[in-house]
């Protein structure tokens, strides 16, 4: 009997060690963050805001299907949806969660003040009422801001058109970036003594009809950042080709689709810092209270030669006022 018992004893140790020879040759199962995504509608600049953060947080160490997992959600311009996607985000308990464009960053922010948030494609966070401060965000927020300068975007504009009388400016009203931008558009140019005619599209149904409406009543065009607008550039293009109309705008995709030039931002490169910020986050090295809004590294000057050529302008005669 004390034989058995011995044996058996014998056994249980020997599975034990066993066991722990296993877990040291498996190794510790990675910690996987998670990771919810809003996207407020599918175009080329918030798009490539997203490419960027994935890449951000890939050259930072976190890998999907490794130690990372992203919830992707796109509203496609829907209020309801921002509302209902985000609380999903929330409820999932991601460990962050990243708002691309001020509605779908203000539609998580709306959702949880406790959940670290990061955001892009954001002109103004303060005026958007993220963050406290940009030097000191003091809250569960951070990220980076796609605002240019709009007084160069209005100097460029004017340098093409150095006889313009009237300038048109085109964006959605329900977007306080896009307003932010129009406002400063529409100070820069009355101080240059130009005249403003300003048109607003509530949806993409109504983008064709301003932009004809406005066209045919003005010297040149300028399109602040927005989601409207940018989501029918192609359409905006059309219309001004054909109006002979140039249009300056801060989004260099929509003036690779339908402009003519702009000094504006990368918004990969711009997601891929906002990716690099949300390591940090998910590392335990810094809290979004404490971490200061980004601006884009880089400005560069975009021109697109064809839209200039069908204008009947040069496009080596475009450059980038200082």
């Amino acid at each position: 009997m004390r034989f058995k018992k011995l044996i058996t004893g014998i056994s249980i140790v020997g599975l034990m060690a066993l066991g722990g020879c296993s877990s040291k040759k498996a190794g510790k199962a990675p910690d996987v963050k998670h990771v919810g995504v809003l996207q407020v509608v599918q175009h080329p600049s918030l798009d490539k805001a997203y490419k960027g953060f994935k890449k951000g947080l890939k050259e930072s160490g976190f890998v999907e299907g490794k130690n990372l997992k992203i919830d992707y959600q796109n509203a496609q311009n829907n209020q309801d949806n921002l509302k209902s996607m985000s609380e999903k985000l929330v409820n999932e308990k991601s460990d962050l969660i990243l708002g691309i464009a001020t509605p779908a960053a203000q539609s998580v922010a709306n959702a949880t003040q406790k959940i670290p948030t990061v955001v892009t494609a954001v002109t103004d966070l303060k005026a958007a009422k993220l963050v406290d401060s940009d030097a000191k965000p003091g809250r569960n927020i951070t990220g980076t801001t796609d605002m240019v300068s709009i007084k160069r975007q209005i100097k460029l504009l004017l340098s093409i058109v150095p006889k313009a009388k009237t300038v048109g400016i085109m964006y959605n009203a329900g977007e306080s970036n896009s307003k932010i931008q129009a406002d400063l558009a529409t100070a820069a140019l009355k101080k240059a003594g130009v005249k403003v005619l300003i048109k607003t599209a509530n949806t993409t149904n109504d983008v064709q009809q301003v932009t004809e409406t406005l066209a045919s009543k003005v010297d040149g065009i300028f399109v602040p950042t927005d989601n409207t607008f940018d989501s029918a550039a192609s359409v905006v293009g059309k219309v001004v080709k054909e109006k002979k109309v140039p249009l300056v705008a801060s989004s260099v995709d929509q003036v690779r689709t339908g402009g003519l030039a702009s000094i504006g931002i990368d918004y990969e490169l711009l997601g891929e810092q906002t990716g690099k910020m949300a390591a940090k986050i998910l590392s335990g090295k810094a809290k979004p209270a404490n971490m200061p809004v980004e601006r884009a590294h880089d400005m560069k000057l975009v021109v697109n030669k064809s839209m200039a050529k069908a204008l009947g302008i040069d496009p080596k005669s475009i450059k980038a006022p200082k």
